[in-house]
């Protein structure tokens, strides 16, 4: 099924948002860890507005587990998506600082920020059933276009995106790493 995320949700969506931050090496989960990061992560999904607040989230649920995870966004509202986390990074006594320091949308799109899906359930459909969802989401919120970024290191999702109707219009360097940013128009 899918559906909204919750709070309740806040454990597991942590764990799989951390396979993509480490992906793209982040220097944040490098100088706190993967633990503390998880902690972090799992109190910030709390905050609604936040780039991994629940409710900015689509989750695939299997038998009562969190198979997968979608997390996106309007364009005009990523300048303001990570301040919740100031808030949070107080409360674990740390200094506030961003997981990400360039911008990633592309004007006029809903961004698909992060889509995960749990290494067990991978290769049975649950990325693109989010994505779908994630479409759904972004034609409700007035959005022409959907957008994205894959890393170029990893052609699978590329094909993934393909398959979905996404046509690259760009390139991008995000954390020292190149993507190309992908759209479909909606």
């Amino acid at each position: 099924m899918i559906r909204p995320a919750k709070t309740k949700d806040a454990k597991e969506i942590a764990s799989l948002v951390l396979v993509v931050l480490k992906e793209m090496e982040l220097p944040f989960v490098k100088e706190v860890g993967e633990e503390k990061t998880i902690e972090i992560l799992t109190r910030a999904v709390e905050y609604p507005t936040y780039r991994y607040g629940y409710l900015r989230g689509i989750v695939k649920e299997i038998d009562g587990e969190v198979a997968g995870v979608a997390f996106g966004y309007k364009d005009s509202e990523e300048p303001l998506i990570d301040q919740p986390l100031e808030e949070v990074l107080a409360s674990f006594g740390l200094p506030n600082q961003s997981l990400f320091l360039e911008l990633e949308t592309y004007p006029d799109e809903w961004y698909l920020d992060t889509i995960v899906v749990k290494e067990t359930f991978r290769g049975r459909g649950v990325g693109a059933e989010l994505i779908e969802a994630a479409s759904q989401r972004a034609k409700a919120e007035g959005a022409p276009a959907m957008g994205l970024c894959v890393d170029l290191a990893n052609p699978r999702a590329r094909s993934l995106y393909e398959r979905s109707g996404f046509e690259v219009v760009g390139t991008q360097v995000l954390s020292g790493h190149d993507y190309y940013h992908m759209q479909r128009k909606l």
